[in-house]
């Protein structure tokens, strides 16, 4: 018992009234002694223990989810390499394969994708490059994507398309020497694509839609307009057995965001495979689900690039564009 308690308990012995240890008032309670803290006592409510619990264990699942969620990221191709080939094959997609049966000549040995920056020249780049610009400076869209197709003529011009062809200035803007570099840049990577999954170039053909593509970051007007989604190229395109893309300017020079970027696993494991758009650079892979993939939205600049699609399908190909009489 303390000091305290002793003098309170002699009464009649003495009427001094007991002394208070300094800071008696700051501690909190021990045994028999009331000790108050510093502050005084904390404000307490109902149920408290059970919401501090629920508290923590929210605090948990957001944590475990979190990080049980989280994207890991790796780059497959950066803006600064120059890539003879870099690339690895892996199993087709189940549809893909059961879409290629009627195909065999067409059928790859596995499927795959594959980067290279020795198929273009940075010469044939340049005239692309410049041929992209006039063409799309006849029309363009009101949002962030813009298309010209020089096999359809479509055109991206507002929030609809247009026939490039129709326009008075078109025969000034397309040459036929343009229009050659065009076609012998489809053969190099035709060619490239049939050596990289063991194909015969006879048996692969130029489908539609082939197209240049102008990103910007302007806000959408249409749906044409999202390009950012991720999506199939053959639940896209029914025609598309294999994809490649020839990029026409430098990532984080020319522009900022809008890499390519494949997605693998599911969306709770997911590893987003990313390729830097280099000017000259060319992505090429099997168009099915095992290549699941989109386009990152431009931050800023303006980002160019033509997409040439093959097809397995003889009946879905189309000729090389020629300049109309």
């Amino acid at each position: 018992m303390s000091d305290v308690s002793k003098v309170t308990q002699r009464k009649g012995k003495s009427n001094e009234k007991p002394v208070e240890k300094p800071h008696e008032n700051n501690k909190e309670e021990k045994g028999d002694e009331k000790i108050v803290p510093k502050f005084g006592l904390l404000p307490r409510f109902p149920h408290q223990r059970v919401w501090s619990r629920l508290v923590l264990v929210i605090g948990i699942m957001i944590y475990v989810y979190y990080y049980s969620t989280k994207v890991k990221v790796v780059t497959f191709a950066r803006q600064g390499e120059i890539l003879e080939q870099r690339g690895h094959n892996f199993q087709c997609d189940v549809d893909f394969e059961e879409d290629l049966v009627n195909f065999p000549e067409c059928t790859p040995g596995a499927c795959g994708r594959f980067v290279s920056d020795k198929i273009v020249t940075s010469t044939e780049a340049e005239i692309l490059l410049k041929l992209a610009k006039k063409g799309l400076e006849l029309g363009g869209s009101d949002g962030g994507a813009s298309v010209l197709d020089l096999h359809s003529g479509a055109l991206s011009y507002g929030r609809k398309f247009i026939n490039v062809y129709s326009l008075e200035k078109s025969d000034e803007v397309f040459t036929a020497p343009d229009l050659t570099v065009y076609k012998i840049v489809k053969e190099k990577i035709k060619y490239a694509i049939a050596q990289l999954f063991d194909l015969h170039p006879d048996f692969i053909y130029l489908t539609h839609p082939t197209f240049f593509s102008r990103l910007t970051n302007a806000e959408p007007k249409t749906e044409h307009d999202e390009y950012w989604h991720t999506h199939i190229d053959k639940d896209t395109y029914e025609s598309f057995h294999y994809t490649s893309l020839l990029y026409l300017n430098d990532y984080n020079y020319d522009f900022r965001g809008g890499r390519f970027v494949f997605v693998d696993g599911p969306f709770e494991k997911r590893t987003n495979v990313t390729v830097e758009p280099r000017k000259g650079r060319v992505s090429m892979f099997t168009s099915g689900a095992e290549n699941t993939h989109f386009v990152e939205r431009v931050e800023s600049g303006t980002r160019y690039a033509v997409t040439i699609s093959f097809t397995c399908d003889i009946t879905k190909s189309i000729e090389d564009p020629v300049i109309p009489d």
